[in-house]
């Protein structure tokens, strides 16, 4: 009798459980079905700004759905990417962070893990900032430079966009390795600092491309080495740090898409997958290269020791610089 019962009963759910299945994968495969929220933790018009939009119109076209871009600023990125962390694993919130995203664990106590907290999705692009003086500065190349800081040892004053900002960390590690001393001074955002700058107030940054590129070709300002530790194509005669003195320096700004910890693997994977297809894009490139950026995808599974990597980088760095916010 208990095995007739049986029976049945198998016979009754067999059914069900088939039905289970594909509705499972349509429920996967009707991804998006609404609109995503782009969270970008610095202020519009800035450099992440700039390229997270280029990639949210591209990605919006490819998912079939719009892509909000939600600026939310505040504490060099952590407001913002704080929201993305305590967002519902569900693919419809996304985070675009920085380099700089991989700095702050050194700096600050954070109200998220920024390992555990995420699920990386992509990287996306990749660029070098470029070292500028002014002409009051006596020095045409790298060498001439670290000569003049040595002889004038706290003489000298670069900006920076932001107190733990990315120019600041790579201003820090390249005074540590280049063994000289200048002051630091922080504004609120790149265009300040730009500003400073051409009037005279300060002596040199380092930044992205496109921020001094115009006073480069004017003569306004001096190019003497990129950060990276290849040459950049938007500056091919510029020599890096690493090959005119200051061996072994590398830092490299980059940007790439975070999900809520959590999120499917199944929506991980068509966002990757679509993010890939994107940067194989002719209007993606030109628009890039417009901002300095060079696209560089890498998928989930690189992604993920890679921020790893950055994070215990800059926390050696910031360890053995001192480097404390104020």
């Amino acid at each position: 009798m208990k095995t007739v019962m049986l029976s049945r009963t198998l016979a009754m759910l067999l059914p069900l459980a088939a039905l289970a299945a594909p509705a499972s994968a349509l429920a996967q495969d009707a991804y998006p079905a609404r609109p995503i929220r782009l969270i970008i933790p610095f202020a519009a018009g800035g450099g992440a700004d700039v390229v997270g939009r280029l990639i949210a119109i591209r990605l919006s076209e490819r998912l079939g759905r719009q892509i909000v871009v939600d600026n939310r600023t505040g504490a060099g990125g952590v407001i913002g990417t704080e929201l993305v962390a305590r967002g519902a694993p569900d693919g419809y919130t996304l985070g675009f962070v920085p380099a700089s995203f991989t700095m702050q664990p050194a700096l600050r106590k954070l109200p998220y893990d920024p390992i555990k907290s995420f699920t990386p999705v992509a990287r996306v692009g990749k660029g070098s900032f470029v070292l500028v003086v002014t002409p009051a500065v006596p020095a045409r190349t790298l060498k001439e430079f670290i000569a003049y800081a040595k002889q004038n040892p706290g003489k000298m004053f670069f900006g920076t966009a932001g107190a733990g900002s990315t120019a600041h960390m790579f201003m820090e590690l390249f005074k540590m390795m280049a063994d000289i001393n200048f002051n630091v001074v922080h504004f609120k955002g790149g265009n300040q600092q730009v500003i400073d700058l051409l009037g005279g107030h300060s002596h040199g940054t380092m930044i992205s491309l496109p921020a001094v590129r115009p006073h480069i070709i004017s003569g306004k300002l001096h190019a003497l080495a990129t950060s990276a530790s290849k040459r950049t194509v938007f500056l091919p005669d510029v020599p890096t740090l690493d090959e005119t003195g200051v061996k072994g320096y590398d830092a490299t700004v980059w940007w790439g898409v975070l999900a809520p910890a959590g999120t499917p693997a199944a929506v991980v994977g068509r966002l990757d997958a679509e993010l890939k297809s994107v940067l194989t894009l002719d209007e993606v490139n030109k628009a890039f290269a417009g901002q300095g950026v060079e696209p560089n995808y890498q998928g989930p599974v690189e992604f993920r020791p890679f921020v790893a990597a950055e994070i215990a980088n800059w926390t050696r760095v910031v360890k053995k610089g001192n480097i404390k916010l104020e």
